[in-house]
């Protein structure tokens, strides 16, 4: 885990290492849906899904969430991370990639850290906006 990111290297308007995911699997979204305890039938069963207006299951937001997330401590430890936002914009389905990218947006010093803002977004591979949000870290 790099922890080598350093305060004065970063200019606003930088980006971060991208980070991808994907294709995103069926098994995937059982083993999610088992580990976070969310077994809504959107994410796991067609069927259910089409019955609910859907063109069938769906990625769970909070494993698209969870994948915007590693993109951060793929970056910085996560020790570091002092904020961590998004709005859901989109859905994702089964064989949807993940890309993950991040812009600095701002820089600032306060209570003795060394804080740099983000501005994040995951999309898939059509380049359609999945998530938007923002990220605090702290930095040497």
């Amino acid at each position: 885990m790099p922890d080598n990111v350093k305060f004065a290297d970063l200019d606003v308007g930088a980006t971060i290492p991208a980070f991808s995911k994907g294709p995103i699997t069926r098994t995937q979204l059982a083993l999610f849906a088992g580990a976070s305890g969310d077994h809504n039938p959107i994410h796991l069963d067609d069927e259910e899904a089409r019955a609910g207006g859907l063109p069938g299951v769906i990625v769970h937001g909070m494993l698209m969430m969870a994948v915007l997330g590693q993109m951060l401590t793929a970056w910085v430890p996560q020790s570091r991370i002092r904020k961590f936002s998004n709005r859901f914009a989109s859905m994702a389905v089964p064989g949807d990639t993940i890309n993950c990218a991040g812009k600095v947006v701002g820089k600032r010093q306060e209570n003795g850290e060394n804080l740099v803002d983000l501005e994040i977004k995951a999309e898939n591979q059509k380049g359609k906006i999945l998530l938007s949000g923002a990220a605090t870290v702290a930095v040497d």
